[in-house]
């Protein structure tokens, strides 16, 4: 598979969003809070400021609905959000779930048709149900999730992890390619795939022909949540031809943060972490430790 004519620089750091959906690896009781304080669009859309005031200007984030009212807040003052990127991660379970018990499957999936290419979209998904077109049905789903950022920078497009690692499973290898062949073609963007399982994932996207790839996953100094093992994954990091995120990589409080990110940045192919945060003091201090640790780029 042919590689964009140029490659997507990543920032060192990117926002996630698990703290505005009450996700903590460590503790359920700071999980709730969590989603207590993040109930509002205003709440949320305050931590996104101080990171873009402090210089974090790509938000790493789900499809959920709460996604959809920072997109449009963020569409609709352009100037304030300058140089803002999303990079979304599909797809979003629970929504899809939540959506079938609300509505029923026909009426979830005409809420999720994006609303520019129905006929298209109708024509694929037909041609999926009747034929078990899988590639039509694929880039259906993947296009109902795009739907939302419409007319916004997205440079990087994410395969969730609950899907990459349940295909490895399945050994359903075309569905990398399928998956990285439309993000480039239709959204002019780079395929980008999370992983609990760094060193299986990237064997199964060399399989389907998926280069030098953008690859997301737990890596840390004390091999917290990383399947296979920390020194399976320094291997891969070492030897292998991908591009890194990191995420975890404060084992969720479980290492100090310079300690922490002394060693990320000491890893080869380490290009950006991703961290949740709901401080603006947690926010500098992470982002002033990148600036400083990080190794300088060409």
């Amino acid at each position: 598979m042919t590689m964009p004519a140029r490659a997507h620089v990543m920032k060192r750091v990117l926002l996630g969003d698990n703290q505005f959906f009450g996700v903590n690896h460590m503790s359920e009781e700071k999980a709730r809070a969590q989603a207590m304080r993040f109930q509002g669009i205003d709440a949320v859309m305050e931590v996104i400021d101080t990171a873009y005031d402090t210089g974090i200007t790509t938000f790493m984030c789900t499809t959920h609905d709460r996604v959809a009212d920072v997109v449009e807040r963020v569409r609709a003052d352009a100037d304030r959000y300058a140089g803002f990127t999303f990079y979304p991660g599909m797809p979003y379970a629970h929504k899809y779930a939540d959506a079938v018990t609300e509505s029923g499957m026909l009426g979830a999936v005409r809420r999720f048709l994006p609303e520019g290419g129905l006929l298209d979209a109708a024509v694929r998904g037909g041609r999926s149900l009747a034929r078990k077109d899988v590639e039509g049905l694929i880039t259906l789903l993947v296009d109902a999730e795009m739907a939302m950022f419409r007319g916004l920078d997205t440079p990087v497009v994410w395969l969730q992890n609950v899907v990459v690692d349940m295909l490895i499973g399945l050994r359903f290898t075309d569905a990398f390619a399928i998956f990285a062949r439309h993000v480039r073609s239709r959204y002019g963007a780079e395929p980008g795939f999370i992983t609990m399982n760094l060193p299986a994932a990237l064997d199964t996207l060399e399989d389907a022909g998926v280069e030098n790839p953008i690859v997301c996953s737990n890596i840390n100094k004390i091999g917290f949540r990383m399947s296979g093992g920390i020194e399976a994954y320094q291997r891969v990091l070492e030897t292998r031809s991908f591009r890194a995120v990191a995420m975890s990589v404060f084992a969720s409080g479980a290492i100090p943060p310079r300690e922490a990110l002394e060693w990320i940045f000491a890893q080869p192919r380490i290009e950006s972490i991703v961290f949740g945060a709901s401080s603006a003091a947690h926010i500098r201090g992470t982002k002033a430790l990148v600036d400083e640790l990080a190794p300088v780029s060409d």
